[in-house]
């Protein structure tokens, strides 16, 4: 029998009286740096391999193919540098984004005792997720894939093997921005290389054999074209749903804001933290990656969350 200040009800649209995020309860889930976050799907697992993959090739062509046979040593250094880095903070910010928490619901909690806790007033109503048997926050929606509510969720890209959620929406817009760069750097390295090694003899250009070297070029391009277009386009939606405050599932479910919207730069405070400063391009603020390995020296490894 539920209690007559509240009720609890079974549905999946989302239009929750519970404001603020609930309270989690012990032993649900743990603190971050208690667990690594790993979505154990296999096609998930497959497109994360495979964007590594196309960034080591990019990386492979780059250097060995198109900077280190060239004679302009200052030429080789600063494109180096550049396009390296770059490639390292696009990893960087894949990893960052495919192990954090997006922010999921605890499991189970819609239980009478919870409830009781959250002392709601009388005639409210909070929404229960019945897939995954919890509370259902403000803005949070069930990934069928995750098998959790995540929080704010935006969508679930597989090339990240993971929710695009509140809590690592941050981390996915630096990898599609670091990924356009590195992509936009490989188009201009590329053109660049085709039109010098057109004047002189292609021996000259590569230590590779020229047909060999015009493939693993031509394929670059393709690669380049085609991440660019991919990570551009979806840097340009995350930053407008930003500064709109509005997720993509609220946008294609048409969904009526019932919580106050932080607009452009409030909206990009809120989600990249604090005031515009370099800290926002650094995917590895706020890595706590001591504690990680403490609790692993402690526990005997990691835990995964999925």
């Amino acid at each position: 029998m539920q209690s007559s200040g509240h009720r609890l009800r079974d549905v999946e649209q989302h239009h929750p009286l519970l404001a603020g995020e609930a309270e989690e309860l012990k032993g649900v889930c743990s603190a971050p740096w208690d667990r690594v976050w790993f979505i154990q799907d296999s096609c998930g697992i497959v497109c994360a391999v495979m964007t590594w993959f196309l960034v080591l090739y990019a990386g492979f062509v780059v250097n060995f193919v198109m900077l280190l046979p060239s004679k302009n040593f200052w030429f080789s250094m600063v494109n180096g540098v550049t396009f390296n880095f770059l490639a390292v903070m696009a990893l960087s910010s894949h990893v960052r984004t495919m192990l954090t928490d997006p922010g999921a619901v605890p499991k189970g909690n819609a239980t009478k005792e919870y409830m009781d806790s959250l002392q709601l007033k009388p005639g409210e109503v909070i929404y229960k997720c019945p897939k995954c048997c919890s509370i259902k926050p403000e803005r949070a929606h069930h990934c069928s894939i995750c098998k959790r509510c995540i929080r704010k969720m935006d969508h679930h890209c597989p090339w990240v093997n993971n929710c695009v959620g509140e809590k690592n929406q941050r981390f996915f817009v630096l990898f599609t921005m670091y990924v356009a760069l590195i992509s936009t750097h490989a188009l201009c390295l590329t053109g660049y290389q085709f039109f010098t090694c057109v004047k002189v003899q292609w021996n000259e250009c590569s230590d590779f054999s020229p047909p060999v070297a015009v493939m693993l070029m031509i394929f670059l391009c393709m690669e380049a074209l085609l991440f660019l277009t991919f990570t551009a386009v979806m840097f340009g939606t995350q930053i407008h749903s930003i500064c709109n405050d509005e997720t993509e599932i609220e946008r294609l479910k048409n969904e009526k804001p019932t919580w106050e919207r932080r607009v452009r730069w409030e909206g990009m405070k809120a989600v990249f933290g604090g005031a515009p400063s370099l800290v926002w391009f650094n995917p590895f603020a706020g890595l706590q990656l001591r504690r990680l390995l403490m609790v692993r020296a402690r526990k005997g490894g990691a835990e995964f969350s999925v």
